[in-house]
């Protein structure tokens, strides 16, 4: 992708808007993602969303309003991220381009959408982005700090479903243990009443996310100590 590109300057506004510090090569990179998404999304079925501007909207913006929250959680640390039911790589690969300490593993039941991510990591090099092909509760995979979702399921089947993908030995405070970062619409109260009384949602912290006009908000959630 070159400057040219039509949807930089919105782009560029919308990570300025996030407080995001982006490098000319990660807004190439974001770019040239989509651009991905739109060449293979017929063969892959990635997103209804066909509108270029929509895209970067509701897909691409969407996923950079976990940035801010997900840097301050990593305070500078590497931290190895799964994204659950990742479909085309959000977040996971938004997080992968804008934060390389962070090693993301995107997971989906989906083998075409695993390939496609292994094809954007190839084609962006992008050494710190995996893709996966498998249910997530039959993965065999090292435990990781953090594992995020996005309109993946309830927040009952996503901890229960990973919970043994998380790293152990979570203790108190934010930064100690390993978490989940759940991203979700409007508040859901009844999905946070169903939890089992051992997790600790000890945050939901709502997102704005530019030229979007729908309620936005991020679950953190944790097993008690």
């Amino acid at each position: 992708m070159t400057d040219t590109n039509p949807l930089r300057p919105a782009l560029v506004a919308a990570a300025q808007q996030l407080g995001l510090s982006l490098s000319d090569s990660q807004i190439e990179q974001l770019l040239a993602y989509q651009g991905l998404i739109q060449k293979w999304n017929k063969v892959y079925n990635l997103t209804a969303v066909r509108d270029p501007q929509a895209m970067l909207t509701q897909h691409l913006v969407d996923s950079l309003s976990l940035l801010p929250a997900l840097l301050r959680h990593a305070d500078g640390r590497p931290l190895r991220m799964m994204d659950v039911g990742s479909g085309g790589g959000l977040p996971g690969v938004v997080v992968a381009i804008c934060a390389p300490q962070i090693d993301v593993t995107c997971v989906d039941a989906v083998a075409k959408k695993a390939s496609f991510i292994k094809q954007v990591a190839a084609e962006l090099g992008l050494k710190n982005l995996h893709g996966e092909h498998s249910r997530v509760e039959a993965l065999e995979v090292a435990p990781f700090d953090l594992i995020t979702s996005r309109a993946f399921a309830s927040l009952l089947d996503f901890t229960s479903l990973t919970r043994q993908h998380l790293k152990p030995g979570a203790e108190s405070g934010a930064k100690s243990g390993a978490i989940w970062l759940a991203m979700k619409g409007q508040h859901p109260a009844e999905e946070l009443a169903a939890l089992p009384p051992d997790l600790d949602v000890f945050h939901v912290e709502q997102l704005q996310v530019p030229g979007l006009d729908a309620q936005r908000c991020l679950i953190w959630i944790k097993p008690r100590a």
